[in-house]
């Protein structure tokens, strides 16, 4: 582990909030069906948890999970792996992945920069995306932010080759903060042309966040980076 990486800091604060009657149910009656529950100690046996080898999309935040089983649905070929501390969210998005009759799709409820730096297996994810990660705005707070260079170096161990990092968020200061962390790293070529920013409709479904944030005005950034390890050629 190198030093930056020992310098990640928690990015969230866990917020219980209230559970529904259905989505206390869930996460009892669904979560051994779609819930993924972390060793002790050691790596994930991909393999082993979806019953396949496919190519595994990792999802830090999914909120209220809706995006997330729409695209588990639509994308039957690759597994999905969703990573939320907000519980009621879990719920609801358990409910949705029973009624959506999903089979490539597993929830947890840890810190996903721990799921990622323990149990995640080297080079097996072929897209980590966090759609709009607290931007935690005050200045004194923006160390705890989830892209930092330690937040890269610990992809650059996860992600294959080629493999896609999706953000998006609707600050425009902490988009600035994500181009202006990217950017100067060889390692992740933006997919954007012209960038940084992806322009036209993003290769996701909107979130229940972010219509909310359209509704207030805000606008949207969505960045797009492909991980090329450091002595990978660009693919011709």
């Amino acid at each position: 582990m190198t030093e930056r990486q020992r310098r990640l800091l928690r990015t969230f604060v866990r917020r219980e909030g209230r559970l529904t009657q259905g989505q206390a149910r869930a996460l009892e009656a669904l979560w051994p069906r779609f819930g993924l529950d972390c060793p002790a100690s050691g790596a994930l046996d991909l393999d082993a948890l979806f019953g396949r080898c496919a190519p595994r999309v990792f999802d830090i935040g999914f909120g209220d999970g809706e995006a997330l089983v729409e695209m588990a649905a639509g994308d039957p070929q690759r597994d999905f792996i969703g990573v939320e501390v907000h519980r009621p969210g879990v719920g609801h998005c358990l409910l949705c992945a029973e009624e959506a009759d999903v089979h490539n799709l597993r929830v947890a409820t840890v810190d996903g920069v721990d799921l990622l730096r323990h149990h995640m297996p080297p080079s097996s994810l072929d897209r980590v995306q966090a759609f709009f990660p607290d931007p935690w705005p005050k200045k004194r707070h923006h160390k705890r932010r989830l892209i930092q260079p330690a937040f890269l170096d610990l992809l650059a161990e996860r992600l294959a080759p080629e493999g896609v990092l999706h953000l998006a968020t609707d600050w425009a200061d902490y988009a600035e903060w994500m181009v202006a962390t990217l950017e100067p790293d060889p390692r992740f070529i933006n997919s954007a042309d012209p960038g940084p920013y992806w322009a036209g409709p993003p290769p996701r479904p909107r979130t229940k966040f972010e219509r909310r944030g359209i509704a207030k005005g805000h606008a949207v950034y969505d960045l797009i980076y492909r991980f090329r390890p450091a002595n990978s050629a660009a693919p011709r």
